[in-house]
């Protein structure tokens, strides 16, 4: 308890305690006079019934510091110290609860026990009866909490239905029907309006209005799904038609990609940033072991069932640990396509070498067999030359 506090008390305990052992026997007596200005400790109270259960008991006050304004406000209050309730009704059934504010007819008028709650408009925190730490601003907000704690209400009947703990709602009607759910933020008309679940965030007119039973979903001018959870959904289809995010480096067509930490980034193949460059060599030749499958996601992930291409993971992982992404926990997630793809490059243009290697070696050989093909033509119309010439016959008789 708060030592100034405490001082104020033992003071004022002291002093009427002293007083009364002057007097006649033992003695109970209401207010006197009836509500209309100021008493012993600290208590100010104003309109019928205001503060009416406190009680002088032996020398001792029981209730210190709190203020009454308004028709049965505090009306039952005994011990409770440090409250002000204004409005008629206001914190009606508190008894023992201390630091509570209540602004506002039928404010906190349920809290008997429940301390540090500040209650401002009409039925504010109506059935809060244990409940402690809690702030409601506007008609019906977290009206029908009871003994949850540690939650803000901001706008008309915002955590109307809550129940639970440590619950943040701004805007009218955000997370209106939320009982037990503890952990939610909304932010914005009716957001969350149906949720039941935990630790969801909501932010929009009607963000994660659908939600009902789901944990851990972030809702951002979107709806949600009923029963969903742990999933993130940002803009609603057909209104949001680009997106800009700050902190990703690239130009236009740069492939954004993802790490094990959920970091966003792009490739980066300056040379500023490389260092052990050399060439890729035999090193692709890996890739000739993959073996490319045909697939379907499962109905979970793709209930469309849509044909895809590509590797599995585990089979590349076999032939090349590097070229496989592992999640957080470091099972095998995913394949480092652009790897693969800069593997198959090295591996084509070594074959386009060779390949030019072998044609530039066969336009040789073609020369040789054209050249060779020149002499044979050239010594066969030699042949036919020879056979065509008239042959002389020299008589020597």
């Amino acid at each position: 308890m708060n030592p100034l506090f405490q001082l104020k008390k033992a003071t004022a305990l002291s002093f009427v305690a002293l007083a009364w052992l002057a007097l006649s026997p033992m003695v109970q007596a209401r207010l006197a006079p009836p509500p209309d200005g100021g008493y012993a400790g600290g208590n100010t109270a104003e309109g019928n019934g205001a503060l009416d259960s406190v009680r002088i008991s032996v020398g001792l006050q029981t209730g210190l510091e709190n203020t009454a304004i308004g028709f049965d406000a505090l009306n039952a209050n005994t011990t409770g110290s440090d409250n002000t309730a204004s409005g008629d009704a206001a914190l009606l059934s508190n008894t023992t609860g201390e630091f509570n504010t209540a602004t506002g007819v039928a404010a906190l008028q349920s809290n008997t026990t429940g301390n540090a709650n500040t209650a401002t408009g009409g039925q504010v925190l109506f059935s809060n009866t244990t409940g402690h730490d809690n702030t409601a601003i506007g008609f019906d907000a977290l009206n029908a909490n009871t003994e949850g704690n540690f939650n803000t209400a901001s706008g008309v009947a915002a955590l109307l239905s809550n129940t639970g703990d440590k619950n943040t709602a701004s805007g009218n009607a955000a997370l209106q029907n939320n009982t037990a759910g503890s952990g939610n933020t909304a932010d914005g008309q009716a957001a969350l309006f149906n949720n039941t679940g935990d630790n969801n965030i909501a932010l929009g007119k009607d963000a994660g209005r659908n939600l009902t039973t789901g944990k851990n979903n972030i809702d951002i001018f979107d709806q949600g799904v009923a029963g969903e959870a742990n999933t993130i959904r940002i803009g609603t289809q057909g209104t949001q038609t680009a997106i800009f995010v700050a902190g990703i480096v690239g130009g236009t067509g740069t492939p954004v990609l993802v790490n094990a930490d959920g970091k966003l980034s792009t490739t980066s193949s300056s040379a500023r940033f490389k260092d052990e460059i050399k060439p890729m060599g035999t090193a692709s030749e890996a890739i000739l072991a993959l073996k490319p499958v045909t697939f379907c996601y499962k109905k979970e992930i793709d209930a469309e069932r849509t044909p895809q291409f590509g590797l599995v993971a585990e089979d590349v992982e076999r032939v090349n640990p590097d070229l496989v992404v592992r999640d957080a926990a470091g099972k095998v997630y995913s394949v480092r396509y652009e790897a693969v793809n800069a593997m198959l490059l090295n591996e084509f243009l070594k074959e386009h070498k060779t390949v030019q290697e072998q044609g530039a070696m066969i336009a040789r050989q073609q020369k040789q067999i054209e050249a060779l093909t020149a002499g044979l033509q050239k010594v066969s119309a030699q042949l036919e030359l020879i056979k065509a010439a008239p042959q002389t016959v020299v008589n020597n008789q």
